[in-house]
């Protein structure tokens, strides 16, 4: 358009992730993405479940959460089918330090045992506190969505900030869970809790 200023190297980062091509990205550089004026509901989506791909490479787990080398990374989903399909559409074939990724939707009630990225949509704190007393305490980053999410045990919340997907980050949830998260990604973060939130 002429007359129109070209958008800085980060807008364009931004406009590429809202279009659904951050899972090419390499990094999370641009670690914020906007949304359409009136929600987006299926962008807001994609945004998140490409988020969900990205976090995996920037935490690290204990050895004793996998049961060899070979095992997978596996994200279990709670509450959010159509954010399943979508992730599992963007992990398809795709590996994470060395291990194939696997999506697993679970089940209202389902223990989330074996999974390694466990996300809990919607915000229902009674589905959050179901999940997280059934992950029980083996490894694992749990992400949520919820108004509360950190305060009721998660590791990483995502939030609407001035219509773009943010996340906040809990490193004594983290520590609590046995996953170390890279400093890479505590810099993207919107807000990050050491103590409790």
């Amino acid at each position: 358009m002429p007359g129109r200023a070209p958008l800085p190297p980060r807008r364009l980062l931004l406009r590429a992730m809202a279009v659904g091509v951050l899972a090419a990205l390499p990094g999370l550089s641009g670690a914020q993405a906007s949304l359409p004026a009136g929600g987006g509901a299926s962008l807001e989506r994609s945004i998140k479940a490409a988020f969900l791909y990205k976090f995996l490479g920037y935490a690290e787990f204990p050895a004793a959460a996998f049961a060899d080398a070979a095992a997978p990374l596996v994200i279990g989903v709670a509450g959010a089918d159509e954010l399943a399909a979508e992730l599992a559409r963007i992990v398809a074939g795709r590996m994470v330090q060395g291990r194939q990724v696997v999506v697993r939707t679970l089940r209202e009630q389902e223990a989330p045992a074996g999974v390694h990225l466990l996300f809990v949509g919607g915000d229902d704190p009674v589905r959050l506190r179901h999940a997280l007393r059934a992950l029980g305490a083996g490894p694992a980053l749990v992400v949520t969505e919820s108004q509360q999410g950190l305060q009721q045990g998660s590791v990483i919340n995502f939030t609407i900030v001035d219509e773009r997907v943010r996340f906040d980050v809990s490193l004594e949830a983290a520590d609590r869970n046995s996953v170390k998260l890279s400093s890479r990604l505590l810099t993207v973060a919107y807000h990050v809790h050491k103590g409790a939130p």
